[in-house]
Protein backbone atom coordinates (compact mmCIF):
# COMPACT_ATOMS: atom_id res chain seq x y z
CA UNK A 1 0.00 0.00 0.00
CA UNK A 2 0.71 3.39 -0.87
CA UNK A 3 1.72 6.37 1.92
CA UNK A 4 -1.90 6.90 3.68
CA UNK A 5 -0.81 11.25 2.66
CA UNK A 6 1.83 12.30 -0.07
CA UNK A 7 2.67 15.51 0.12
CA UNK A 8 4.03 17.40 -3.26
CA UNK A 9 6.06 20.93 -2.63
CA UNK A 10 7.66 23.45 -5.07
CA UNK A 11 10.56 24.60 -4.17
CA UNK A 12 10.72 28.09 -2.90
CA UNK A 13 11.30 31.13 -5.05
CA UNK A 14 14.63 30.73 -6.80
CA UNK A 15 16.60 33.24 -8.93
CA UNK A 16 15.22 32.00 -12.07
CA UNK A 17 11.95 32.74 -10.73
CA UNK A 18 12.52 35.47 -9.76
CA UNK A 19 13.92 36.71 -13.37
CA UNK A 20 18.02 36.74 -12.78
CA UNK A 21 20.12 35.21 -15.65
CA UNK A 22 20.24 31.92 -15.86
CA UNK A 23 23.33 29.86 -14.28
CA UNK A 24 22.47 26.29 -15.16
CA UNK A 25 19.84 24.03 -14.65
CA UNK A 26 20.99 22.26 -11.34
CA UNK A 27 22.57 24.85 -9.24
CA UNK A 28 19.80 27.59 -9.16
CA UNK A 29 19.97 29.31 -5.75
CA UNK A 30 16.95 30.25 -3.75
CA UNK A 31 16.26 34.13 -3.23
CA UNK A 32 15.82 35.64 -0.41
CA UNK A 33 11.83 35.32 -0.65
CA UNK A 34 12.75 31.45 -1.30
CA UNK A 35 14.28 30.92 2.16
CA UNK A 36 11.85 32.45 3.25
CA UNK A 37 8.74 30.28 2.50
CA UNK A 38 10.82 27.20 3.22
CA UNK A 39 11.21 28.43 6.68
CA UNK A 40 7.26 29.06 6.79
CA UNK A 41 6.87 25.70 4.82
CA UNK A 42 9.01 23.88 7.55
CA UNK A 43 6.48 25.09 10.38
CA UNK A 44 3.63 23.50 8.68
CA UNK A 45 5.53 20.12 8.94
CA UNK A 46 3.92 19.06 12.48
CA UNK A 47 5.19 15.41 12.51
CA UNK A 48 7.71 13.76 11.66
CA UNK A 49 7.53 12.76 8.00
CA UNK A 50 8.10 9.13 7.63
CA UNK A 51 9.82 9.88 4.59
CA UNK A 52 11.56 13.11 3.11
CA UNK A 53 11.89 12.89 -0.65
CA UNK A 54 14.02 15.59 -2.41
CA UNK A 55 15.53 16.21 -5.96
CA UNK A 56 18.98 16.98 -6.35
CA UNK A 57 18.52 20.27 -7.68
CA UNK A 58 20.56 22.94 -4.85
CA UNK A 59 16.83 24.94 -4.89
CA UNK A 60 14.89 21.69 -3.59
CA UNK A 61 17.95 20.80 -1.31
CA UNK A 62 17.53 24.61 0.06
CA UNK A 63 13.79 24.05 0.69
CA UNK A 64 13.99 20.79 2.73
CA UNK A 65 16.99 22.25 4.77
CA UNK A 66 14.59 23.88 7.47
CA UNK A 67 12.47 20.87 7.32
CA UNK A 68 15.37 18.29 7.83
CA UNK A 69 16.56 20.77 10.49
CA UNK A 70 13.22 20.81 12.55
CA UNK A 71 12.61 16.54 12.36
CA UNK A 72 16.38 15.58 12.60
CA UNK A 73 16.02 12.03 12.66
CA UNK A 74 13.03 11.54 9.60
CA UNK A 75 14.97 9.60 6.45
CA UNK A 76 15.63 11.62 3.92
CA UNK A 77 16.26 10.25 -0.01
CA UNK A 78 17.50 11.95 -3.04
CA UNK A 79 15.20 11.06 -5.87
CA UNK A 80 15.43 12.01 -9.54
CA UNK A 81 12.85 14.38 -9.55
CA UNK A 82 14.31 16.98 -11.00
CA UNK A 83 12.82 19.66 -13.11
CA UNK A 84 12.35 18.50 -16.96
CA UNK A 85 15.08 20.46 -18.44
CA UNK A 86 14.04 20.74 -22.35
CA UNK A 87 16.51 23.57 -23.22
CA UNK A 88 20.80 23.03 -23.41
CA UNK A 89 21.28 24.34 -20.07
CA UNK A 90 25.13 25.35 -21.40
CA UNK A 91 23.02 27.56 -24.00
CA UNK A 92 21.22 28.74 -21.36
CA UNK A 93 23.57 30.32 -19.15
CA UNK A 94 23.51 33.70 -18.90
CA UNK A 95 20.53 34.15 -20.43
CA UNK A 96 17.14 36.15 -19.19
CA UNK A 97 13.69 34.04 -19.42
CA UNK A 98 12.76 37.18 -21.86
CA UNK A 99 15.98 35.71 -24.30
CA UNK A 100 14.95 31.71 -23.84
CA UNK A 101 11.45 32.52 -24.53
CA UNK A 102 11.51 32.55 -28.94
CA UNK A 103 13.50 28.70 -27.28
CA UNK A 104 10.77 28.14 -25.10
CA UNK A 105 7.59 28.63 -27.50
CA UNK A 106 9.59 26.73 -30.61
CA UNK A 107 10.09 23.64 -28.27
CA UNK A 108 6.37 23.49 -27.40
CA UNK A 109 5.10 24.82 -31.09
CA UNK A 110 6.68 21.38 -32.29
CA UNK A 111 5.87 19.34 -29.02
CA UNK A 112 8.53 16.20 -30.33
CA UNK A 113 9.06 13.75 -27.17
CA UNK A 114 11.92 12.60 -28.70
CA UNK A 115 13.67 15.95 -29.39
CA UNK A 116 16.75 16.62 -27.41
CA UNK A 117 18.66 20.59 -27.40
CA UNK A 118 21.50 18.98 -26.56
CA UNK A 119 23.65 16.40 -24.84
CA UNK A 120 22.83 17.97 -21.52
CA UNK A 121 19.08 18.75 -22.01
CA UNK A 122 16.11 15.96 -21.65
CA UNK A 123 14.28 14.57 -24.36
CA UNK A 124 10.22 14.86 -23.03
CA UNK A 125 10.12 11.08 -23.50
CA UNK A 126 13.04 10.54 -20.91
CA UNK A 127 10.91 12.83 -18.30
CA UNK A 128 7.93 11.17 -19.05
CA UNK A 129 9.68 7.40 -17.93
CA UNK A 130 11.11 9.77 -14.83
CA UNK A 131 7.48 10.55 -13.83
CA UNK A 132 5.77 6.89 -14.17
CA UNK A 133 8.75 5.63 -12.21
CA UNK A 134 8.38 8.13 -9.39
CA UNK A 135 4.90 6.90 -9.58
CA UNK A 136 5.79 2.77 -9.65
CA UNK A 137 8.20 3.88 -6.45
CA UNK A 138 5.76 5.52 -4.51
CA UNK A 139 3.41 2.66 -4.71
CA UNK A 140 5.79 0.78 -3.03
CA UNK A 141 6.32 2.94 0.13
CA UNK A 142 4.47 2.60 3.26
CA UNK A 143 3.79 5.10 6.34
CA UNK A 144 1.20 8.20 7.26
CA UNK A 145 3.28 10.83 5.63
CA UNK A 146 5.90 10.82 2.98
CA UNK A 147 6.56 14.75 2.13
CA UNK A 148 8.37 15.11 -1.66
CA UNK A 149 10.26 18.34 -2.49
CA UNK A 150 10.68 19.07 -5.92
CA UNK A 151 9.37 20.90 -8.70
CA UNK A 152 6.73 22.53 -10.86
CA UNK A 153 6.77 20.92 -14.20
CA UNK A 154 7.64 17.15 -12.63
CA UNK A 155 4.75 17.65 -10.09
CA UNK A 156 2.19 19.10 -13.27
CA UNK A 157 3.29 16.16 -15.10
CA UNK A 158 2.81 13.51 -12.15
CA UNK A 159 -0.87 15.07 -11.48
CA UNK A 160 -1.57 14.77 -15.07
CA UNK A 161 -0.48 11.25 -15.32
CA UNK A 162 -2.16 9.99 -12.30
CA UNK A 163 -5.82 11.04 -14.33
CA UNK A 164 -4.11 10.10 -18.02
CA UNK A 165 -1.64 7.88 -17.77
CA UNK A 166 2.07 8.16 -18.52
CA UNK A 167 2.04 7.53 -22.18
CA UNK A 168 4.20 9.66 -24.59
CA UNK A 169 2.83 11.18 -27.63
CA UNK A 170 2.36 14.59 -28.86
CA UNK A 171 -0.98 15.03 -27.93
CA UNK A 172 -0.43 14.44 -24.36
CA UNK A 173 2.72 16.85 -24.57
CA UNK A 174 0.20 19.25 -25.65
CA UNK A 175 -2.29 18.76 -22.83
CA UNK A 176 0.54 18.81 -20.25
CA UNK A 177 1.85 21.83 -21.69
CA UNK A 178 -1.47 23.70 -21.24
CA UNK A 179 -2.02 22.25 -18.04
CA UNK A 180 0.87 23.60 -16.58
CA UNK A 181 0.46 27.16 -18.28
CA UNK A 182 -3.15 27.00 -16.80
CA UNK A 183 -2.76 26.16 -13.40
CA UNK A 184 1.27 26.37 -12.61
CA UNK A 185 2.05 25.00 -8.87
CA UNK A 186 3.46 28.18 -6.04
CA UNK A 187 6.57 28.16 -4.72
CA UNK A 188 6.01 26.21 -1.88
CA UNK A 189 2.77 25.77 -2.99
CA UNK A 190 1.53 21.73 -1.46
CA UNK A 191 -0.80 19.31 -2.83
CA UNK A 192 -2.04 16.48 -0.90
CA UNK A 193 -2.75 12.79 -2.49
CA UNK A 194 -4.19 10.37 -0.24
CA UNK A 195 -3.09 6.87 -1.14
CA UNK A 196 -6.19 5.81 -3.11
CA UNK A 197 -5.11 8.36 -5.99
CA UNK A 198 -1.78 7.22 -6.42
CA UNK A 199 -3.46 3.69 -6.47
CA UNK A 200 -6.27 4.97 -8.85
CA UNK A 201 -9.13 2.96 -6.79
Amino acid sequence: MPPAMTWLIRHGQSASNAGLPAVGAENVPLTDLGREQARALAARVEREPDLLIVSPFVRSQATAEPIRERWPFARCETWPIHELTYLSPARCVGTTRETRQPWVDAYWQACDPDYLDGADAESFRAFMERLNAFHQRLLTLEGGLVIVVGHGQFFSGFLLGLSKGFVVTADWMKGYRASEIAKPLSNCEIVELRGEVLTGS
